[in-house]
């Protein structure tokens, strides 16, 4: 889809200019019309690497779902009282980005990712029983704050590669609020994912010493933070393809294979962005043991491997 230039407001990523022109900006594909279609739905996430799927959700559920989180961060007095909480205009001073406790005896939240409509386009989509992550991902982006460019195998690589996001803007995220952006084609990009893709966030060097061994990934490969880049607008340069997003509504589903690089806009606005991220496989396929039971390990010490580099 070809966009006018001229009616996008400035964009930033990681506070870098990017470049909406329509050779390396777009919006996204929506697949809402292959809804009964899952081969058609499955065809579309090998050919894109993500499948878009506006108004998918009940919008009315994912709204009260982010009035019950507003309350929680306006009691955590992260919200400006002179607005409604639900608009999660941000307190100056807020700085946070990342609060998955928010998911906690929240059950508004578990019915939407893991109930209802959602399950039901897993069940489609992979065809199978399905098996979800026990750890939810909820990202509070205060104004100024963004997230750098990755692949999530990374981080949850220990099972099925045959994994996926499932990224769910709660409440409406215009482009000014900082909302996820796709690289197109980027899953097929083998040189990254031989490289890059091949890396687990919680390995280390056993047998050498000194700072790029010993960080996490092992081998000096990979960020501490499991980054691939903190340059969005360099990192699409060099690799090709567009940066593709939308002005993401509430009742909104986004979902991508762990191979996809995907980033943040910054966050322009005054409000804090209120998100999830999920993921789901196939029941039958084994599961990164980071992320299952009622207290996940997740990058604590348990989830730490050794290696010989």
């Amino acid at each position: 889809m070809t966009i006018a230039t001229e009616t996008l407001p400035r964009l930033t990523a990681m506070h870098k200019k990017l470049d909406t022109s329509p050779e390396a900006f777009g919006f996204l594909e929506s697949s809402t019309d292959l809804m009964d279609q899952p081969e058609a739905l499955r065809e579309r996430m090998n050919r894109n690497g993500y499948v878009f799927l506006p108004g998918v959700l009940d919008r009315p559920e994912v709204l009260a779902v982010r009035q019950f989180m507003a309350n929680r961060l306006a009691a955590r007095n992260l919200l400006d009282p002179a607005y409604p909480t639900i608009e999660c205009k941000a307190r100056p001073g807020a700085n946070v980005s990342f609060l998955p406790d928010l998911a906690k005896d929240n059950p508004l939240l578990q019915q939407l990712l893991y109930g209802g409509r959602m399950m039901a386009f897993w069940e489609l989509f992979l065809g199978a029983a399905v098996r979800h992550y026990d750890f939810t991902w909820i990202r509070a982006v205060a104004p100024g704050r963004g997230t750098p460019p990755h692949m999530d195998v990374v981080y949850m690589g220990r099972g099925t590669k045959q994994l996926y996001t499932a990224w769910t803007p709660l409440g409406d995220v215009p482009l000014e609020t900082g909302g996820l952006l796709v690289l197109e084609q980027s899953h097929r990009h083998d040189r990254i994912n031989n490289g890059y893709g091949s890396k687990d966030v919680d390995t280390f060097c056993e047998n050498k010493v000194g700072p790029d061994y010993t960080r996490l990934g092992g081998g000096g490969n990979i960020s501490d933070g499991g980054w691939l880049s903190k340059d969005p607008f360099k990192l699409r340069k060099n690799l090709g393809g567009r940066w593709l997003t939308g002005n993401y509504r509430a009742g909104d589903l986004l979902v991508f294979s762990v191979f996809t690089i995907h980033t943040s806009l910054d966050n322009q606005s005054d409000q804090i962005r209120l998100s999830a991220d999920t993921r789901y496989q196939l029941a039958s396929e084994p599961i990164d043991e980071r992320w299952i039971g009622e207290e996940p390990i997740g990058h604590g010490p348990e989830g730490k491997k050794g290696m010989i580099c």
